[in-house]
């Protein structure tokens, strides 16, 4: 079984993953926890890692089954074929936000430049692409999601393995 990236609709994330889950689907959507202030009050909340990005775990031949389920959109594709992640990726980001603070997170679009390997930390071994650093972050990108994350360098060992195309 591989796992797959669905695009939703906007905000339709976490009702995606659960109503995924309520057909017998291995879903995961990652979330960061994040402080929201109002006028009146501050709050912890809960928003996806990755917007418009729910991760489902099944065999190619029950990849239409997503689409009964509202706010599926369509499969992320790469290369012309729909984007297989790795399990190694997901366990990765299972990972990163178990082990730091999730305000040291941000993710993004990006455009690659320098090939980088991660000697330590949750991402330890992974080969991204370096986008810039500015200080002690460093915006790493994972190619097969077409995002990038910010990790904090001081906290993970990065090597220089070459320049990008």
């Amino acid at each position: 079984m591989n796992w797959y990236v669905l695009y939703t609709k906007p905000r339709n994330e976490k009702i995606v993953a659960e109503s995924l889950q309520n057909i017998g689907l291995e879903t995961y959507c990652p979330v960061l926890k994040t402080e929201r202030k109002w006028s009146d009050r501050k709050k912890m909340v809960e928003e996806p890692l990755f917007r418009s990005y729910v991760f489902v775990r099944l065999e190619e031949h029950l990849r239409n089954k997503v689409f009964a389920v509202p706010g599926v959109v369509r499969y992320l594709f790469w290369l012309e074929k729909p984007a297989i992640v790795k399990d190694k990726e997901i366990t990765t980001i299972k990972n990163m936000l178990s082990d730091f603070e999730h305000s040291d997170i941000l993710t993004e679009q990006f455009e690659a430049k320098d090939r980088i390997k991660l000697k330590s930390g949750p991402l330890m071994d992974i080969e991204g692409r370096v986008k810039y650093q500015n200080g002690h972050k460093i915006e790493v990108l994972l190619p097969s999601l077409q995002l990038k994350l910010v990790v904090d360098t001081r906290r993970t060992k990065v090597s220089k393995l070459g320049k990008g195309s």
